[in-house]
């Protein structure tokens, strides 16, 4: 062959005649700066590739988008219905007892000291009301019968009032049986 017709190719620092020598045919190792491209052509990914990732992150932003709209506005919203869609919650009714005042047991020698109360029957249901009112003599005979065998410290500090409000209830209740009471409530409680 002729220097003029043949064509010399210059592949990766080598002639060769017969045209440029593939990667898997090179007889000899790789140089420094064809191992870099090697990496760039491995780092570079396929355009299916990246359409492929890209599909997916959005996917993954939608979900996460759909999640936290529905957790902030649409969460809210259903519980709201619900509690309108509630029926409403009636108020407590209340019967007025008479006012009591009795004498407190003391020691002997001792001044007498009294107790004055204003006490508030708490019902739940206004018909209750109508069937109470009868009883309401018997009520106040079971609350004086209790309070005068009281001593003046039974009532010291909230604990006190506290056993003596369950004490009342509990008396009243089974003097309106088979109606309920839901709690006895004080007006006013004077100790002098």
């Amino acid at each position: 062959m002729s220097a003029g017709r043949a064509a010399l190719y210059r592949v990766e620092g080598r002639l060769s005649a017969s045209g440029p020598l593939l990667k898997s045919e090179r007889p000899y190792p790789m140089a420094d700066n064809d191992q870099a491209d090697g990496a760039a052509d491995a780092a570079i990914p396929a355009p299916k590739g990246k359409l492929k990732l890209i599909i997916a992150v959005v996917v993954v932003l939608a979900i996460t988008g759909g999640s936290l709209t529905w957790y902030f506005f649409l969460r809210h919203h259903n519980e709201e219905m619900h509690a309108e869609m509630a029926p409403p919650v009636k108020p407590p009714s209340y019967v007025e007892v008479p006012d009591m005042l009795v004498n407190l047991i003391g020691l002997p020698g001792e001044r007498v000291q009294y107790l004055k109360v204003r006490l508030v029957l708490e019902v739940k249901e206004e018909k209750q009301i109508e069937a109470i009112k009868p009883t309401l003599p018997r009520v106040t005979d079971i609350f004086q019968t209790y309070l005068r065998e009281l001593r003046p410290a039974d009532l010291n500090g909230s604990a006190g009032l506290f056993r003596l409000k369950e004490e009342l209830t509990r008396r009243v209740n089974a003097a309106v049986s088979p109606n309920q009471v839901s709690a006895v409530l004080f007006k006013e409680v004077v100790v002098q």
